[in-house]
């Protein structure tokens, strides 16, 4: 009975699982991705090219259709490492070249977390919360790394007629490992950048390899260059749809994302593997690599609802039911807190976690979110707030050109009758009484500040914030 039950145990948890049966993780975070651009969330053959192999995933899992990310790409990423909203971390603006600021230490990273309980962890491609000794991806829980620390727009800086490496910073390709200093492999140009998601799948296998060797399970975070702009295809897909540069890219999104899937079955570990697929924030919104919120109106760097949502799916075989679809609210913080609990960590009880536990509601036990709504910024004005199908704007921008205008007296937006914003107050219901679920959701914020101090933009390295009432 014993042999049978061992046997059967592997055939639920495949190779490369843990004694305990731990689950591997795989999070495929996708650069400035729209919610328009999916042909599970209506764009697809719309945008030029169909996207079988992330819609195929769709199906096997949860589609989240109201999936909050932060409004940029470095707050983003904050609060998905940490489970904080990144105004919390000081990582609430976008991170230039030169910029000092990132994670602090005393920030506890998944992959920290996941790291002391056993698991193998690797980052590739970008991180953009950290750029200097002590706040490397390999300073926060990664085992290895190979990417970039900032951003893709750095690729266009080569081919500047402005430009002087001599003078100027230079943009590189990095690669780390736990307890060393970063190496540069080569400078990043708009041609690096066309090939680089080949070498990251190819650094993605061998991880996977190494991890089922030495019987642990793993937790790869990959990020790949697509859709940020400069959206070009590497030379394999151009032209393969006739509708573009941007089609090709999807085309190439879709394969690189359906190739990792295939390396997860040919070894075996698909069925203890939970895989989340998700974009960063909303689309780009510069010519000509403009991308396309669908439904919603707006772009990154605003406030508006194509900002405040983005693609994510989620597959756990045997624990996430399949061919589900929600509109429920799930912010990007709260994947930190149910993946941790989902891997069997324990989520640090020493800080302000914002991350909600979304596993009953991921497992289909209960219809509603955790998460009823939350406040959201741009850099370190609060915007408004999401409740339910509500949202109360105190700050208008349209888009990342447009000057954002400080109301007189918030806009109230029923989301299900103006999803693209125009007509606030929605006469004659006018709906104020959401103001006071709204005014809940920031009293609550205003009290935890008062529990802990927001770390500021640009900390130093060794900055721990103050706890206790009013910082005292």
């Amino acid at each position: 009975m014993l042999l049978l039950a061992a046997m059967a145990a592997a055939l639920v948890f495949g190779q490369g699982a843990s004694a305990e049966g731990r689950p591997n993780i795989v999070y495929f975070l996708v650069d400035n991705l729209g919610y328009g651009e999916l042909g599970s969330y209506g764009g697809g053959m719309l945008r030029g090219a169909e996207t079988p192999r992330i819609d195929t995933l769709a199906a096997e899992g949860m589609q989240l259709m109201n999936f909050a990310p932060e409004t940029q790409c470095t707050p983003s990423r904050s609060a998905l490492m940490t489970g904080r909203y990144s105004i919390r971390s000081g990582n609430h603006t976008v991170a230039l070249a030169g910029n000092p600021g990132g994670l602090v230490a005393w920030e506890r990273t998944m992959a920290d977390i996941l790291s002391d309980e056993g698991y193998a962890t690797a980052i590739v491609g970008k991180w953009h919360i950290g750029a200097s000794e002590g706040r490397w991806p390999t300073d926060h829980g990664f085992d290895e790394w190979i990417g970039i620390p900032h951003s893709y727009d750095e690729a266009l800086w080569a081919a500047d007629p402005w430009y002087d490496p001599e003078r100027d910073p230079v943009a590189y390709v990095m690669e780390s490992k736990k307890g060393e200093e970063p190496t540069e492999i080569e400078q990043l140009t708009v041609g690096v950048k066309l090939d680089l998601d080949v070498e990251y799948l190819k650094r993605s296998e061998d991880f996977i390899d190494r991890s089922i060797a030495a019987d642990k399970p793993f937790f790869l975070y990959f990020n790949h260059t697509l859709m940020h702009l400069p959206v070009a295809p590497r030379e394999e897909f151009r032209g393969v749809t006739g509708h573009g540069d941007w089609a090709d890219s999807l085309v190439e999104l879709d394969s690189d994302f359906g190739s990792l899937l295939d390396y997860l079955d040919e070894k075996g570990i698909a069925d203890n593997t939970i895989v989340v697929f998700s974009g960063d924030n909303g689309p780009e919104e510069m010519e000509p690599d403009r991308g396309s919120a669908g439904f919603w109106e707006g772009s990154y760097f605003t406030g508006m609802e194509g900002s405040l949502r983005t693609p994510a799916l989620i597959r756990y075989p045997g624990v996430v039911p399949i061919g589900q679809k929600s509109n429920e609210i799930v912010h990007i913080a709260d994947m930190f807190t149910t993946l941790l609990l989902w891997a069997g960590a324990k989520v640090p009880d020493d800080r302000i976690i914002d991350g909600l536990d979304q596993r009953a509601f991921l497992e289909g036990r209960i219809p509603q979110s955790a998460r009823e709504g939350f406040p959201f910024w741009m850099g370190e004005r609060m915007y408004g707030v999401k409740w339910q199908n509500f949202k109360v704007v105190t700050v208008l921008q349209r888009t990342l050109t447009e000057p954002a205008l400080q109301l007189a007296t918030p806009h109230i937006i029923n989301l299900d009758v103006d999803p693209k914003e125009r007509k606030p107050f929605d006469y004659p219901y006018v709906h104020s009484w959401v103001i006071a679920h709204a005014a809940g959701i920031v009293a609550d914020f205003r009290k935890s500040v008062e529990e802990e101090e927001l770390i500021p933009a640009g900390a130093p390295l060794d900055f721990v914030p103050r706890r206790g009432t009013a910082n005292e």
